[in-house]
């Protein structure tokens, strides 16, 4: 197989060639190794490129699963894998490895996804533009080379937008699987909290703000992954309501009875949003009418939007000195000048400061957004948001410099409509069904009820076969 014809489609589509064996895994390894080469290499996307572990997997596939033998990428968030270590793009975690393979690991690998490396990110998964130091710089976009890939899944977002791999591992504990999507263009869906196992290593991630999934070119690729990955694990803290039935299906299906749809068309704190976001909302809610579907503009829910900003800094400062006691005692000194970026290292002072009562504050902040956005959906299916508050952001602008709480509020004017959901534990995705005339990506947001995953996929599946995403211009360095 040739890598423009595999490039050229989506994840199933490989795997229903697998199946009638018109290619094997091992070819399709060696085509997204060779464009692991040529565009993740220029556009700093990957790292721990592990080929040999990846065509020694492939050439002795069991074929499985949905996806039957393709290659895949992990995320280097830390997720736990035994042939790739890890470091959550910070210098001090450089090379952690692990003698355990996370339960995500092992659903991927039963879903038919081959790793064969893992994909940059933001230090520590904390900041919204994946420039991280560690990683020599930042990661590119392959849409607009001067405008940031999103964080913290930017690697993940670039190797799907630059054909690399059709699916790849991302996670968002405040948008850092829709962010980056949004930037580049392409498909990404934040599950519902408890929905994707995180163990056995932890049961949540940032007082439950964080959760696991992946990010695609195509919904249907997307549907099939949380097919395989979804599911309670025992142990775990929380348990999303049982699926409706197959993700899969319910893309599949094209007769529904029509969803309400609000729209959300202003910010909290009269945060501005750019015209270019809000006219790429109106364009989806006009496809939605088109489509069957009732659109209504409704008003935002009423919750503290500046105390939930700094509820969200709170826990995060609180994980920073929690994640780097524990790694310097494993490595046995000193906190080091060059062991982390500026907010990263503000972030532990101010963590190191705060008090139980504060964290237990912001704990409760999170759930009374829970109950405040679903009581205000209580008359819709689904409500329809920008997904980011600005065009995607220019390169240096969202670095890791200076203060922790001025960056903090510095994201919280980007990704409004995002660390929100995260907080509510409902499901969002964000669809690229827009584009500025030079081909930077403005997408919308999709907000489900808690569980219902099937409707935002569903609905996302009708928008994609009227307005079909794929195609756009790849750009190198």
């Amino acid at each position: 197989m040739r890598t423009d014809e595999y490039e050229g489609q989506d994840g199933l589509a490989l795997a229903g060639l697998v199946a009638r064996g018109q290619v094997t895994p091992a070819e399709l390894m060696e085509c997204a190794l060779q464009l692991a080469e040529t565009r993740g290499a220029p556009l700093n996307a990957l790292t721990y490129v592990q080929p040999e572990t990846g065509r020694k997997l492939a050439g002795g596939w069991t074929e499985r699963g949905l996806f039957r033998g393709i290659p895949f990428l992990l995320k280097d968030s830390g997720l736990p894998s035994v042939r790739f270590p890890s470091s959550l793009g910070s210098a001090l975690f450089d090379d952690t490895e692990y003698a355990f393979d996370a339960t995500l690991a092992q659903r991927f690998e039963a879903s038919g996804l081959i790793p064969f490396a893992r994909t940059t990110v933001s230090e520590l998964c904390m900041g919204p533009s994946t420039e991280a130091r560690r990683n020599g710089g930042a990661t590119l976009n392959p849409r607009a080379l001067d405008r940031s890939v999103g964080g913290s899944s930017g690697g993940a977002a670039v190797a799907v937008a630059a054909g690399i791999v059709p699916v790849a591992h991302g996670s968002d504990g405040g948008g850092s699987i829709r962010i980056p999507a949004a930037c580049c263009g392409v498909f990404g869906l934040k599950p519902s909290r408890g929905r994707v196992p995180m163990g056995p290593a932890r049961g949540e991630g940032w007082g439950g703000m964080a959760c696991e999934g992946v990010l695609t070119r195509s919904v249907r690729d997307t549907a099939a992954a949380m097919d395989g990955i979804s599911g309670y694990a025992p142990g775990s803290p929380y348990a999303a309501p049982p699926a409706p039935g197959s993700y899969l299906d319910s893309v599949r299906e094209q007769r529904r009875e029509p969803l309400r749809i609000a729209v959300w068309r202003q910010a909290w704190n009269g945060i501005p949003i750019a015209p270019e976001c809000l006219a790429a909302v109106e364009r989806t809610a006009r496809l939605c009418r088109e489509l069957g579907h009732e659109v209504v503009d409704a008003p935002l829910p009423d919750l503290d939007y500046s105390g939930f900003v700094r509820a969200h800094g709170t826990v995060l400062a609180t994980n920073i000195v929690l994640a780097v006691q524990a790694r310097l005692a494993i490595r046995g000194r000193e906190l080091r000048d060059d062991d982390l970026e500026p907010v990263i290292r503000d972030g532990l002072s101010v963590g190191r400061e705060l008090t139980a009562t504060q964290y237990v504050d912001s704990i409760n902040r999170f759930h009374a957004i829970g109950r405040a956005i679903e009581s205000a959906m209580t008359d819709v299916d689904l409500v329809l948001t920008p997904t980011l508050a600005q065009l995607p952001a220019k390169l240096g602008d969202l670095a890791l410099e200076g203060e922790f709480w001025a960056f903090r509020e510095k994201v919280s004017r980007y990704a409004t409509f995002l660390a929100v959901i995260n907080a509510s534990g409902q499901p969002a995705a964000s669809l690229p069904l827009d584009w500025t005339e030079s081909g930077v990506p403005v997408a919308s947001q999709l907000i489900g009820h808690f569980g219902r995953e099937d409707q935002i996929l569903r609905l996302a599946a009708e928008l994609e076969r009227a307005a079909p995403w794929t195609g756009r211009q790849i750009l190198l360095p």
